[in-house]
């Protein structure tokens, strides 16, 4: 049996100014500092043998600090960066309700049938995440920890689970929300989804998806 554990970082500048992030590269802001030891502190139990992050600032910060609580070091992996959101990164969510409304709501209802301007191809983004999760599951470690983004984990759960990139926001997960997957002969489940009891001593404003 092993346990995928997933993490979304935690807030990061462009979170907290509600701007869509995609490939920028921000960092963690002081908020996100502590969402991010708070995670570390409630990831001791469950026996964490490797760490892997996506190479984007916001979730590396994330996963080292996880790292330097856990005493294992991080992996980054491009593969599990966000999705690249073409023409809308770096505009405001305001700006967007404003202007494109129905298209926002499209794209979550359906991303593949719907996609955004200029954005990742939906099957480029769904392969290069198969292809890590393919690799996650040839590991030897039973407990892996992936640090990534909130498009990013929710595309590996359509992975493992089957349900098709079309279901890529019916998820949803928080900044450091933890889901576990659990893969095993039977098959795949999902033993926890977007936890985020560490954090009910310390609620800072929810953030956007992206």
């Amino acid at each position: 049996m092993k346990n995928i554990v997933l993490v979304r970082h935690g807030e990061s500048e462009y979170n907290a100014k509600r701007i869509v992030q995609g490939h920028i590269d921000t960092d963690l802001t002081p908020a996100g500092v502590v969402q991010a030891r708070l995670a570390a502190e409630a990831l001791k139990r469950f026996s964490i043998d490797r760490i892997f992050s996506s190479d984007l600032r916001r979730a590396y910060r994330t996963a080292t600090i996880i790292g330097d609580v856990l005493e294992l070091p991080v992996e980054k992996d491009p593969r599990i960066r966000e999705m690249k959101f073409g023409q809308w990164e770096g505009r405001s969510y305001d700006h967007i309700f404003e202007t494109d409304y129905q298209t926002f709501q499209n794209w979550l209802k359906n991303p593949v049938a719907c996609p955004l301007p200029s954005q990742e191809e939906i099957t480029e983004f769904e392969s290069r995440l198969a292809s890590f999760y393919r690799d996650m599951l040839d590991l030897p470690e039973q407990n892996i920890l992936v640090v990534a983004h909130g498009g990013s984990i929710q595309g590996i759960l359509c992975v493992a689970c089957g349900m098709g990139m079309e279901n890529l926001w019916a998820l949803k997960h928080s900044n450091t929300g933890i889901t576990i997957l659990q893969v095993n002969n039977e098959g795949v489940s999902i033993k926890l989804l977007n936890s985020t009891a560490h954090l009910e001593a310390y609620k800072p404003k929810e953030n956007p998806i992206m």
